[in-house]
């Protein structure tokens, strides 16, 4: 996702998060099991599983649902293999995709399906990462704190946060993913609900559209988020 510019209607992302919800539960669900498979059900012994939860909560996932998951993966016999994809947009925009499957010849086929119907090719390992650093992000809705703005960004700095930008809705707060977790409990325990929090790609730079192709990348990203097996969509596309 290309940086805070994503933020810009707080509240037709909350309408549409709000439609998805049923098949963003579903894919939170396959992360709450891949995380419990590889560490445990405890969170307390397991940082992967920890944020999972904290990206659950971020989501509106009720605390029953994410337990009842993570009691369920406990004993399930599904396995899943995570994967990470990378292609061209239209334009050259740069596009990572991160996918959890039981059947990687199916979901590389939807895959690359998605990026030929959209004017976009799927590429080789390596071709755009490379435009990406790794961050922890974690984004507040202004709107949800009285907690004057120095304040929070002194909170956040001390906890060992990176960066921390104020735009008109909401502040984002970037961490390395090695400190992440720290900074997240930091702030949960501060009483902070979050709108995001998970260690995702963020492009070093950004490619603008027109109007037919930002269309055309609209659709792209479209396609990929109704594959039940996409998790994550990471592009440099300046929306």
């Amino acid at each position: 996702m290309s940086g805070h510019s994503k933020w810009h209607n707080i509240q037709a992302k909350k309408g549409k998060a709000d439609a998805a919800r049923g098949k963003i539960f579903t894919k939170l669900g396959r992360e709450l099991l891949i995380a419990v498979k590889e560490g445990g059900p405890d969170p307390a012994g397991n940082s992967k599983l920890k944020n999972v939860i904290a990206k659950c909560k971020a989501a509106n996932m009720p605390n029953d649902t994410i337990n009842n998951a993570i009691r369920k993966a406990s004993t399930s016999n599904e396995n899943y293999e995570e994967i990470t994809y990378e292609g061209y947009g239209p334009n050259g925009v740069a596009v990572i995709v991160e996918a959890a499957t039981d059947n990687k010849n199916r979901t590389a086929a939807d895959v690359r399906h998605a990026f030929d119907k959209s004017g976009g090719n799927l590429g080789t390992t390596g071709c755009v990462s490379y435009m990406f650093n790794k961050k922890g992000v974690i984004v507040i809705e202004k709107a949800s704190t009285d907690m004057d703005e120095d304040e929070l960004m002194m909170l956040a700095l001390d906890a060992g946060a990176e960066d921390f930008v104020a735009s008109e809705e909401i502040y984002e707060i970037t961490t390395d993913p090695a400190d992440f977790s720290a900074v997240r409990e930091k702030l949960e325990e501060a009483g902070f609900e979050f709108l995001e929090a998970q260690v995702q790609m963020v492009p070093t730079t950004t490619v603008s559209l027109d109007e037919k192709g930002a269309e055309k990348m609209e659709r792209l990203i479209e396609r990929l988020e109704d594959l039940d097996d996409v998790s994550n969509i990471y592009h440099n596309w300046e929306e």
